[in-house]
């Protein structure tokens, strides 16, 4: 072990783990602590790792060799098990950072900081070889000006003094407090996929997923919703203010809005559809009024959609938008106006390819691929499914019985009704090669 025994957990979180052989093992994302009456440092029972696949698994303490500031180094085999947590387990990241706690010893009381919010947690390796927790790094919440409040809102950096406390002297850090922010947590998850936040996010508790909710900002949890388990979607967004709620709906994609809406009561779903502003809302409407399994059901509302006279350069600064979806971006429906769906009369679609090996000045009307028909949006799953494999297809173009384009439907709408209902939860049975 190294000579510095003590580690702060917010600087452990995002090292590399690596095995004696100097092999990358994954990275750190919490550490795991247990709680006992009969001691007054909590004892730290291992680290939750990061491993390729996006599985987080739990590493032993007594397997960890050495920690410095670069690296973790362990020893022996790693079990490629998904870490569950336990009910006398604590993460310190995900559950203790931003929790209010009282300090007792007499100095920080007197310098005004009585009442704390935990920062970050200290551990330190014992003679014994046991680690535990030792220090609690809190910063002061009364006495704090709205001048400072509102500065720290603007440069984004915490206001407030700061104190390095013994463990022993804070009380409430294994008491969950009434409200309790998810600030330092995200800090923590800041370089996180929004698939791989979603997956941190499914493995909290209801009470610490909802203030982590309330902490994102609409865009953020939009896309976190849009890779949740239903069951997750329903209690976040039931659990969120009316007209928030009916906000982070508009931010969502609106295939997955409407799947959304569809898992809610009724009476509930119409209350937020009436919050939203009318062009966002009407779209989910016609969604809604689809079977699920069709077409209709599956697609989204927002493809790329371009008129014949449109040229080659716009078509393609169209596709290099970083908010499109890599699916709809491989495709431009071409269309007589208006352009948003439902459109005029859909010509045809031209492929991202043809884009790429044609002047930009030249117009996408003349290079329209006429062959690729067009499924209607009372085409079932299994035809989608099909057409799709067939002609290697991301996306495909769903019209109307007038023949105006309606929407797209992707590879991934298909692979979300074809896997089994809970394939975000089974995720983590895959295997995986440490």
């Amino acid at each position: 072990m190294s000579a510095s025994t003590r580690v702060f957990v917010a600087r452990l979180t995002g090292l590399s783990v690596f095995d004696p052989l100097g092999d990358q093992v994954g990275r750190v994302r919490d550490v795991v602590v247990m709680f006992s009456p009969n001691r007054p440092q909590p004892r730290v029972i291992g680290l939750v790792v990061e491993v390729p696949g996006r599985r987080r698994v739990f590493v032993p303490m007594t397997r960890v060799t050495s920690i410095d500031a670069g690296a973790v180094i362990t020893t022996g085999l790693v079990n490629m098990r998904r870490f569950e947590q336990r009910t006398n387990e604590v993460l310190v990241a995900a559950e203790l950072f931003d929790r209010r706690v009282t300090v007792t010893a007499n100095d920080a009381v007197e310098a005004g900081f009585g009442d704390a919010i935990v920062e970050d947690i200290a551990i330190e390796q014992t003679a014994r070889r046991d680690w535990l927790g030792v220090k609690v790094f809190v910063r002061q919440t009364s006495g704090v000006s709205s001048a400072s409040r509102a500065m720290s809102r603007l440069t984004r950096r915490r206001s407030g003094k700061t104190m390095l406390v013994d463990i022993r002297d804070v009380v409430g850090l294994h008491e969950q407090s009434a409200e309790q922010s998810a600030e330092r947590l995200l800090e923590t998850y800041d370089d996180l996929k929004v698939a791989d936040l979603a997956e941190v996010i499914h493995d909290l508790n209801p009470k610490r997923r909802a203030e982590v909710a309330a902490a994102l900002d609409d865009e953020r949890l939009a896309d976190v919703l849009e890779e949740l388990p239903e069951d997750d979607q329903v209690e976040i967004i039931g659990g969120l203010a009316t007209e928030r709620a009916a906000d982070v709906l508009e931010a969502m994609e609106p295939d997955d809005a409407a799947d959304l809406l569809a898992d809610l009561p009724p009476d509930q779903a119409e209350e937020l559809l009436q919050l939203m502003e009318p062009d966002e809302a009407a779209p989910l409407r016609r969604l809604l009024s689809y079977d699920e399994k069709t077409a209709g059901g599956m697609m989204t509302t927002e493809p790329v959609v371009l008129a014949p006279e449109a040229t080659i350069a716009e078509a393609l600064a169209m596709v290099r938008r970083e908010e499109l979806a890599p699916a709809l971006a491989t495709m431009v429906y071409v269309c007589r106006p208006p352009l948003e769906a439902p459109t005029g009369r859909y010509l045809g679609l031209v492929h991202i390819q043809r884009l790429l090996r044609e002047p930009p000045h030249g117009a996408v009307g003349s290079i329209i691929d006429k062959e690729m028909e067009p499924v209607p949006a009372n085409a079932s799953l299994e035809t989608v499914t099909r057409t799709l494999a067939t002609y290697n297809l991301v996306s495909l173009p769903v019209v109307d019985d007038d023949g105006r384009l309606i929407g797209a439907v992707t590879v991934d709408d298909v692979l979300d009704h074809i896997l089994p209902e809970d394939w975000r939860e089974e995720r983590h049975e895959l295997e995986v090669n440490p």
